[in-house]
C-alpha cells in the first residue's frame, strides 16, 4: 500500500561539516529484511534527490541503516544556503515520502 515511509520507519538526521547523517531504522526483522533490501543509495536518491553522493551503512543488529550524504550542507553549517543547514529535518523529510509499503507490515 502506498504510505509515508515513516508509517513503519523512524529517523534521526544531522550534520556533519558538510555531509549529513541519516539513520533509519524499523522494530521488527520482517521489517529490516524489507527496509534493507528497498532503502538503497539508489533508492534513497530517488526519494531525495539533492543527495548526489551517499554511502550506505547497514546496523542489522538495531534493525537500522545508516547514510552519509556527502557534500549535502556544502562547506557546513555556517556556510550552507539550505532551508536545513544542519540537516535535523532531513530524517522527516524522508519519513513523508511516500512508497509502497507491504500490507503485512502496516
Amino acid at each position: 500500500m502506498k504510505r509515508p515511509l515513516g508509517t513503519i520507519v523512524g529517523a534521526r538526521s544531522g550534520d556533519k561539516g558538510g555531509d549529513a547523517n541519516l539513520g533509519v531504522w524499523v522494530r521488527s526483522d520482517k521489517a529490516y529484511e524489507w527496509l534493507n533490501g528497498f532503502l538503497t543509495t539508489e533508492k534513497l536518491k530517488e526519494l531525495l534527490p539533492e543527495a548526489t553522493e551517499v554511502s550506505r551503512y547497514e546496523l542489522p543488529n538495531l534493525k537500522a541503516l545508516n547514510f552519509v550524504l556527502h557534500g549535502l550542507l556544502g562547506d557546513g553549517v555556517a556556510s550552507s544556503t539550505r532551508f536545513d543547514p544542519q540537516a535535523k529535518a532531513l530524517g522527516e523529510w524522508l519519513r513523508g515520502r511516500e512508497v509502497e509499503i507491504p500490507e503485512e507490515l502496516l
